[in-house]
């Protein structure tokens, strides 16, 4: 039976950390094959022999030969990947010999169950004794002494306590002590909290001194509480449960000395939930068998408990499936409270229990709701679930979460048959908790029972065998005033235990006894995609890039990626649109492109929130409807516009007219700039009478079309002062630069403010020139740009001439002009290092502007000439690289690799090309990189980069065809 192959999320699920995740993608594979079960292949290494590799699929297990520590090691996970996304590997190939090896090595036995020492039993359960004996009075000490002076005293009482529990051979009640230093005197409602840890603690040491009397499930589960150990060998020789385990959710936990992985299972068939618990110290990588999303067969041990949920995986039987479209056994909200009512009922200890949602549409207060309208709010950090909007656009959902006192945990959820992964909580989220004890209780307990004794019902003791009920009433904490409520039994005196067993009876009673909210509104659904989504294979690709995080070099590859999907057409997969539409608000460059594959959902998600509302504002498809002019997004309507501009540029322009002035200003500006397209002599009085708007960028928007209008006004007043202030005497330039900064001087765009070093006269010469159309120079001089250049060449005002001609060239993109510059400038400025004419952002700028054939073979001459300003001139180089300049670098990064002592010189080069160079040479790369194996690995990992960085961009591309 073939093996269903992994989708590359499932891959990164099973990575130990992203720097493996990330070097798994470097990894070359040399030969491959699946047999029966097992992935194996060959992985180049650091020596001459391969690593040989294999992947068990239905454990899943792991091996191989190189010597990393981590499970799976990067070269693992290559195979996976490339499994995952290459073609379907054919499992007819003949294993090798370490495979073999590996599949039939004798299975490890189990040890059997240990046999406890009786003398050493004794000798424990004696230290745990008079360890909670002190713990008992420590308590009665706190309320006797009134909690309000833990504020002051820190964590340092519960540090102490923690560790006589440690030594007391407890670690599970110190684990708690040390725990409530952390909540003493801190965040909102810290008395509430810490004096519900208190009460549950006096409730342990309750548990503890009847040992003897609870049952045997019970007893157990206090016995794990104070943290008596359970070997591993003594759960797998209980009972199993065998079932197909639906893999619901992770959570990691970092408590600074301890890793914990949290993963959530559910049987299919018992409809019984499961926790699975994995622990790795600092510096160790945490186990990832147990992938989010998929099912497998398996019996499952679980430990010893009133309400027992942690489980050890005995047996698997078969390979891990994934988990579609949904898990089964999902309840309604009520079934999934009344769940955590039974389990804290049987463990009143217990802070979180499972839960499998389904019919759950987020509202826009922090709640997910149910089909009747029923509400459960969701914990701090996670009350904002972006994810699950994209995910499902408000529709229902199947949700996998933890539900806690203070709301629900998501983990996972299911829409449209796609698993979708909870992100981390919001950091900074704080607790979210709500006050849970009666207010008398928690006063008398900030005093203190030393001034105001407590007074509590008779039979005050609850114990955990006497559970409540399912959906209780919580009852009265505390009567001050010596009055019992009716039908109570008489009141007796009483002193901390009797406060706090009464806090604890009331703690879990409100806890039980929470009820479904109401009055929450769902979210309205998203409007139905009208666009075909993108190739499943690119959707893949993206989500990789997502998950690389904010690298350079990510950026750099997601700005491809997205171009190439806008060029494809397609909206993006909803899930990534939370991480896009971020990276949108932060990049500006990348939001064009966005704008154009974000699909409905993506404009839905941004109306719903403040700071992705820049999605609204690009220009989009343009609607068929001219009625979106009043009603549509300014994204929409700019995208009216420059269709309107295309076809028919004076309707375009009266339909601006129409509304000019009533557009807000950020929109004047936008609207502006859109009457580029079709730009002609009739755009000019419009544009000019922009010039006195009140908003900058309506004015800069307004002076840049117009510098570029032939025949404008605007020019024609630059002209007629150009004129006065430069004339041509013979085959010299007499030069009068205009005396002050006249209002008229200043409405045409003329700052008040010379660059640094400038004089004013000099600035103002500069800054008409600027704004003035250049063929009124070639015109009036009769010669050509080049010319025209060499007449300022020497001249005492050859400063601001040459740098207004080249803002000139800038602004109305004259590559002829450019071109004659720049070889001026190199010709002024010979063997300087930075040139000696032009300003330096004057300068890059004008490379811009010369044909790209011109400027690679300018950089491929500094190249070749081991020039340094080479790597300037290929990082302005637009787009991709012509055939001349990429050979050229190839070169280059041949004869540094091979000879060059100075390794950063090669990596800078190698980085400048990943982005620029064709990705159809990266067979010669990649063959560089081979060729380089035996060589210093600092100058074999930049060029091994940079062929993985080609081959990617080449797939990348190759899944849009």
């Amino acid at each position: 039976m073939p093996v269903e192959r992994w989708s590359p999320a499932q891959v990164a699920a099973v990575a130990p950390d992203a720097g493996s995740l990330s070097g798994a993608r470097g990894v070359h594979i040399l030969g491959t094959g699946l047999s029966g079960g097992i992935l194996w292949g060959l992985c180049r290494g650091s020596g001459k022999d391969p690593y040989q590799v294999c992947v068990d699929l239905a454990a899943p297990a792991y091996k191989c030969s190189c010597p990393s520590r981590k499970s799976p090691c990067k070269h693992a996970l290559g195979l996976l990947l490339v499994w995952s996304t290459g073609p379907m590997i054919d499992e007819s190939a003949t294993a090798p010999a370490f495979v073999i090896a590996w599949r039939t090595a004798p299975p490890r036995a189990p040890r059997a169950p240990r046999t406890a020492d009786p003398a050493t039993a004794v000798k424990r359960a004696a230290q745990v004794a008079a360890g909670m004996t002190e713990l008992s009075r420590w308590l009665d000490d706190q309320i006797h002494q009134g909690l309000a002076a833990a504020e002051r005293t820190g964590s340092q009482p519960y540090d102490t306590m923690a560790a006589r529990l440690v030594d007391a051979k407890a670690p599970g009640a110190a684990a708690t002590v040390r725990r409530l230093g952390t909540v003493a005197g801190i965040g909102p409602h810290w008395a509430d909290r810490l004096l519900g840890d208190l009460a549950l603690l006096r409730l342990l040491v309750a548990g503890h001194d009847r040992l003897d009397t609870l049952a045997p499930d019970l007893a157990a589960t206090v016995r794990t509480r104070i943290g008596f150990p359970t070997a591993t060998e003594d759960v797998l020789a209980g009972p199993a449960v065998r079932d197909h385990w639906q893999v619901l959710g992770q959570a990691d936990s970092d408590d600074g000395t301890l890793t914990t992985r949290r993963t959530w299972l559910l049987g299919a068939q018992t409809g019984r939930f499961a926790l699975h618990l994995a622990f790795a110290a600092p510096g160790q990588s945490l186990a990832a068998d147990l992938l989010p999303g998929t099912a497998f067969d398996a019996d499952l041990c679980f430990y010893p408990g009133a309400a027992p949920l942690r489980a050890l995986i005995k047996d698997r039987f078969g390979p891990v499936r994934p988990l579609r479209p949904a898990p089964v056994g999902a309840t309604p909200l009520a079934a999934a409270l009344s769940g955590w009512a039974s389990t804290l009922a049987a463990d009143p200890w217990r802070t979180d229990t499972p839960v499998l949602i389904t019919g759950l549409v987020p509202s826009t207060d922090g709640h997910l709701t149910g089909p009747g309208g029923d509400a459960l709010p969701l914990a701090a950090g996670h009350r904002a679930p972006w994810w699950l909007l994209a995910a499902a656009g408000g529709t229902p959902a199947t949700v996998a979460g933890e539900w806690t006192p203070d709301g629900l945990r998501p983990l996972a959820a299911w829409s449209g048959g796609r698993f979708v992964p909870a992100p981390p909580p919001a950091p900074g989220a704080g607790s979210g908790h709500s006050p849970e004890l009666p207010p008398d209780l928690l006063a008398a307990a900030l005093i203190g029972t030393a001034r105001r004794p407590y007074k509590a019902l008779s039979p005050p003791t609850p114990t955990p065998s006497t559970p409540p009920p399912s959906t209780p009433a919580p009852p009265s904490a505390a009567a001050p005033a010596g009055a019992a409520p009716a039908g109570a039994a008489p009141v007796s005196p009483g002193g901390g235990a009797a406060l706090l067993e009464a806090a604890a009876t009331a703690l879990v009673y409100a806890r039980a006894g929470v009820t479904l909210g109401s009055g929450h509104a769902p979210v309205v659904a998203a409007p139905p995609e009208t666009g075909r989504p993108l190739p499943v294979d690119a959707g893949e690709r993206l989500r990789r890039l997502l998950a690389d995080g904010g690298t350079q070099q990510a950026q750099e590859l997601l700005g491809q990626w997205l171009a190439a999907a806008a060029g494809h057409g397609g909206h993006v997969p909803p899930d990534t649109l939370p991480a896009l539409l971020d990276l949108g608000r932060r990049n500006g460059a990348i939001r064009p492109d966005l704008a154009r594959v974000a699909g409905e959902r993506g404009h839905w998600l941004a109306g719903l929130r403040t700071d992705w509302q820049w999605l609204l504002g690009e220009a989009t498809a343009a609607p068929g409807d001219p009625a979106v002019w009043g009603t549509g997004t300014p994204g929409e309507r700019l995208g009216l516009l420059a269709s309107l501009r295309a076809t028919n540029p004076a309707a375009g322009l009266a339909l601006l007219r129409s509304t000019w002035a009533t557009e807000a200003p950020e929109d004047r500006a936008r609207f502006a700039g859109a009457l580029s397209t079709g730009l002609s002599p009739a755009d000019d009085t419009f544009l000019d009478e922009a010039l006195d708007d009140r908003r900058k960028e309506v004015r800069e928007a307004a002076l840049d079309l117009l510098r570029r209008l032939p025949g404008s006004a605007l020019g024609q007043r630059m002209t007629a002062r150009a004129h006065a202030a430069v004339t041509l005497d013979g085959a010299r330039l007499v030069v009068v630069p205009p005396a002050e900064l006249t209002p008229e001087l200043h409405r045409d765009g003329i700052s008040a403010q010379p660059s640094r070093g400038t004089g004013v006269q000099a600035w103002l010469l500069e800054e008409v020139i600027a704004g003035t159309p250049l063929t009124t120079w070639t015109e009036a001089f009769g010669r050509d740009p080049a010319g025209v250049v060499a007449l300022a060449r020497g001249h005492d005002w050859a400063t601001p001439l040459l740098h207004g001609w080249a803002k000139a060239a800038i602004a109305q993109r004259a590559p002829a002009w450019a071109a004659g510059l720049v070889d001026d400038d190199q010709r002024e400025g010979g063997d300087q290092p930075e040139g000696s004419g032009l300003r330096e952002a004057v300068r890059w700028d004008l490379h811009l502007l010369l044909p790209p054939a011109d400027l690679a073979r300018i950089a491929a001459d500094f190249l070749r000439r081991e020039d340094h300003l080479a790597h300037r001139l290929l990082a302005v180089h637009p787009g991709a690289w012509p055939d001349e300049l990429a050979v050229a670098v190839i070169e280059t990064i041949t004869h540094r690799a091979r000879t060059d002592r100075h390794s950063w010189q090669l990596a800078e080069l190698c980085r400048a090309a990943a982005h620029a160079m064709p990705p159809r040479f990266s067979p010669h790369l990649t063959r560089l990189a081979a060729e380089l194996g035996g060589t210093d690995p600092s100058r074999v990992r930049p060029v091994a980069e940079l062929a993985r960085t080609l081959t990617f961009r080449r797939e990348m591309l190759e899944e849009f065809a």
